[in-house]
């Protein structure tokens, strides 16, 4: 056991001036990319962006050879820049923004000795405010801060991150007088710990002699290399949809442009009859002209019809949501973690801290001879100082009393409930027996017992702590109040069982101690001595009982993974909710063992409780389960947990678990709140929707435009929307509608959603009624627009005649009357409810989106000029625009009422 004194730890100020003299440990940051050198990538690196240029570049060439239009090079300009720009700047600042709140909660934490005003105490410090000087407590499951020396204790570490060999290299505490040399590296060292390395068992306290830059991991860190991100599946059904929509924008790209050609050489008016005097000699700078027009108008079909925004609102999404989830105490570690969890089907959940609330208290000791204590200074004293040598001497807590306060670090939740059981007291009691602990062995989940070998006046025996019923069967005594030792009779020991049996129905966990006269080995537990047992209470979470119920809402299947007895494991689980029926499975790891492959995936759908579970069982059941083509989460917050987080779809890890932990699992749920887990969900599937919702919205417009662009020629109407319009409408629409709809709110109806399959498409059959009725109704009403007498009389015919015949304010009102009309379909797409403004207060930011885009438009009508063929609209002809606009509101309602939303 540590001692106060035995440290001496820095006061605030000389951490502050080590700070000053050796540095910081924050590691440099590597370059990242600035706006500017993104824009430039985008510029070199987006396909559709140089086909533009390409398309720019040859317009401004014939337009000086005198066969091309300045305006329409300038409007293509314009567009090129202003969508690049924008799509960039989006996605830029969303990425900075993930990357600096990945920054400031992903620091890992550190226990750390600090000298204050009451004396030593262990302080969770950032990794970055570790200094040279400090003393750092070393345990299973903590990465190392930075490089120093052992000087306590054994621990083993696992230096691949920094070697690449993966066994575990053991290191001990150093003698008075090592001499440490910075400049020399042996990974070998027994005694130096490197930053970076893993410790994966044992404990001990290093002094930092290395930080920052100035460290082995610091000098690595700028010739490390990330590994290329891995698609989520999420990104793999939009790259097919999106390479699915190109397919269909080079198509069309390629018969507007023949059908442009056509309509020039057979359907102009003002040619004769057929296509002799259009290719005829005298004619040929009005081929040249209407052929570099085709090849353009083209080029923007394509750019039009590829939704290159989708790729940008993954990262918008994302980005809206972290700053949401971080309120919610969940801390998206890969940015498509929150995706798939929308999509789980199972979930393996942990039980202490997750399911209850974690904070455990020990409320009963049983004697030997069947006595209940609740409380530590009523047990008779000598039983009470071997209760209190059992504790405080097989333990990985650090128990600390400063002015009469006790401050427990490190360990797991039983210990620390221990040592608060034992009090300030017992704990300076038991400093002042000076045992020493010359072996010792560590608590896992397959020995389901820890011990150590205790030298000195009061005792020179081994102690034991475990699962009773590993510990009472090989118990042949037992100490009586006195401290005398008598035979264990299967009579006593019945009673015994029967106590640990009533307790665990009560959904309490219990603890057994005994001491041996055995080293630890293989012959420990033989002939030991009985001290006593425990009870320690856990209280379930009542958010939890909601949360388990909303996860069944859900369609997710919820199966608790304890190391919990059976009883006590499926007594939580039937206060829970996730036990309710006979047909419910609770089994322990024996029993899954016992069980083959084939016989799990059986009976996997009725399982709800693993009791005494290894972390073998946990890997096995994410195994098992992802052969069965299901969707798992697991949650987890030890060392050994870490292979399981790592194979599932979906790792949850605990903030209060190890650093490997986190380091392994995409979400950490800084609460250790199954409410957490469960929030994560929702969010994952908000994102999923409001995706869904971007295109619908983006699609729609691009099979309109594709189609008014396609048919007009053959109708004799050449390209309603000119180059330069469509390009304003993919940028408007593409970029400005994904930040609007991006910030579509989570939503408790989406938990009635049951999961998305793997193979199960992202555009669902309703979505596909939405992109064809409103595609359709879309290009029909515009064409309707243009070729109905009725509508051009209600515009002025005073103007110039800017397009087949047909005035300036009539094509300026057609422009806006589509713009509108597609802005207001946002409208339709953002809900499938019939009340169109379903939630809306919670995004206002798609109000103030689609009112800037209807201001913006309005402003063009006065300063697009001949670029974008427009011309100021008086105030009559604004309100037909609205009313013809505002159709596309009951046309989308009447689609949701013939083709309502259906949720498998």
């Amino acid at each position: 056991m540590l001692k106060n004194y035995e440290i001496d730890a820095l006061t605030e100020q000389q951490a502050e001036e080590s700070r000053k003299k050796y540095g910081s440990n924050g590691l440099t940051p590597p370059d990242q990319s600035s706006f500017w050198a993104e824009l430039w990538d985008t510029f070199r690196g987006d396909a559709l962006i140089r086909i533009l240029t390409v398309a720019l570049v040859i317009t401004v060439v014939f337009a000086i050879l005198g066969v091309g239009d300045w305006l329409e090079a300038v409007g293509i300009a314009i567009a090129v820049v202003l969508a690049t720009t924008v799509s960039t700047y989006s996605e830029y600042s969303n990425n900075q923004l993930f990357q600096t709140l990945q920054d400031e909660y992903s620091k890992i934490l550190c226990k750390v000795f600090r000298r204050g005003d009451t004396g030593v105490q262990v302080c969770n410090l950032k990794i970055d405010d570790v200094v040279t000087g400090d003393y750092v407590l070393l345990q299973a499951g903590d990465k190392v801060c930075a490089d120093g020396v052992l000087i306590s204790g054994d621990i083993k570490v696992n230096q691949a991150s920094l070697n690449g060999e993966s066994e575990d290299a053991p290191k001990t505490a150093a003698e008075d007088g090592y001499d440490y040399n910075p400049d020399v590296v042996d990974f070998l060292d027994a005694h130096k710990v490197y930053r970076g390395a893993v410790v994966t068992s044992g404990e001990g306290i290093m002094l930092v002699k290395c930080v920052g830059d100035k460290s082995q991991f610091g000098r690595l860190a700028s010739e490390l290399k990330e590994e290329d991100e891995r698609e989520s599946p999420l990104k793999v059904k939009l790259g097919k949809i999106a390479d699915a929509i190109s397919k269909f924008g080079y198509i069309g790209g390629t018969l507007i442009a023949i059908a442009f050609m056509i309509n020039c050489a057979f359907l102009n008016p003002t040619l004769l009859p057929g296509a002799a005097s259009y290719f005829s000699g005298d004619n040929l700078m009005q081929i040249l002209r209407d052929l570099v027009s085709s090849v353009t108008l083209a080029v923007v079909i394509i750019v039009v019809a590829v939704p290159e925004g989708l790729p940008m609102m993954i990262a918008l999404v994302s980005g809206l949501n972290m700053k949401k989830l971080l309120k919610d105490n969940i801390l998206i570690r890969e940015i498509d973690g929150a995706e798939t969890a929308g999509s789980l089907n199972i979930l393996f959940s942990d039980k202490t801290g997750t399911i209850t609330r974690g904070a455990l208290q020990v409320v009963d000791f049983i004697s030997p001879e069947d006595r209940d204590y609740q409380s530590f200074q009523s047990i008779p004293e000598q039983l009470r100082e071997m209760l209190l040598i059992n504790i405080c001497g097989n333990t990985n807590a650090i128990a600390l009393v400063n002015d009469g306060r006790l401050q427990v670090t490190g360990g797991n939740a039983t210990e620390r409930a221990l040592h608060e059981f034992v009090g300030p007291e017992g704990t300076l009691a038991y400093e002042n027996y000076r045992l020493e602990c010359v072996d010792s062995l560590m608590f896992n989940s397959a020995n389901k017992y820890s011990a150590s070998l205790l030298k000195g006046g009061k005792l020179n025996r081994t102690i034991i702590k475990g699962a009773p019923e590993k510990l009472l069967g090989r118990c042949t005594h037992y100490y009586d109040e006195h401290l005398e030792v008598h035979e264990l009779t299967n009579d006593i020991r019945a009673k015994l069982e029967e106590r640990m049996s009533a307790l665990s129905e009560k959904a309490m966990r219990v603890l057994a101690f005994a001491t041996s006269d055995n080293r630890i080995g293989d012959h420990l537990l033989q002939d030991m001595t009985f001290v006593g047992m425990v009870g320690i209470r856990d209280e379930l979470r009542p958010e939890a009982v909601e949360a388990i119920r909303t996860a069944r809402r859900a369609g997710i299947q919820v199966v608790m993974v304890t190391g919990d007895k059976k009883e006590t494991a499926a007594a939580i689980a039937r206060d829970a909710g996730l036990i309710q029926s006979a047909g419910d499975l609770a089994l322990t790891s024996e029993d899954l063992a016992a069980l083959s492959d084939d016989e799990l995936k059986k009976t996997l759908p009725r399982l709800r409780v693993v009791a005494r579970a290894l972390p073998t069982d946990k890997s096995r059941l994410v195994r098992v389960s992802q052969e069965l083509d299901l969707v798992v989460g697991m949650t987890g917050d030890g060392v050994n947990d870490a292979p399981a987080l790592k194979k599932a779809d979906v790792g949850f890890a605990m903030g209060s678990g190890t650093e490997v932990s986190k380091e392994a699992a995409e979400i950490t749920i800084l609460d250790d709140n199954f409410n957490s887990v469960v929030k994560t969900v929702l969010y994952g599937r908000t994102i999923y929707n409001n995706i869904r919702k971007f295109i619908v919205f983006q699609l729609t417009i691009n099979i309109s435009a594709v189609l008014i662009a396609l048919i007009g020629p053959f109708l004799g109407m050449g390209t309603p929307l000119s180059v330069t319009q469509m390009l304003w409408v993919n940028i408007v629409m593409d970029t400005l509608a994904a930040l609007a709809l991006g910030g579509e709110p989570a939503l408790d109806r989406y938990m009635d959603e049951k999961p998305k399959r793997r193979d199960e498409s992202i555009i669902s059959p309703n979505m596909w009624s939405s992109l064809l009725v409103m595609g359709l109704y879309l290009t029909a009403a515009s064409l309707l627009f243009l070729l109905h007498p009725f509508f051009q009389g209600l515009f002025r015919a005073d103007g110039a005649e800017v397009y087949q015949g047909h005035d300036i304010y009539f094509m300026t009102g057609f422009f806006c009357f589509y713009v509108l009309s597609a802005m207001l379909n946002g409208f339709n797409a953002r809900t499938e409810k019939l009340n169109i403004f379903d939630n809306i207060g919670q995004n206002r930011m798609f109000l103030y989106v689609m009112g800037l885009i209807a201001v913006v438009q309005v402003l063009m009508t006065f300063i697009g000029g001949s670029i974008l063929r427009t011309a100021p609209l008086t105030l009559n002809e604004w309100g037909v625009v609205i009313l013809l606009s505002l159709i596309v509101l009951p046309v989308g309602t009447l689609r949701k009422l013939i083709f309502p939303e259906k949720h498998a």
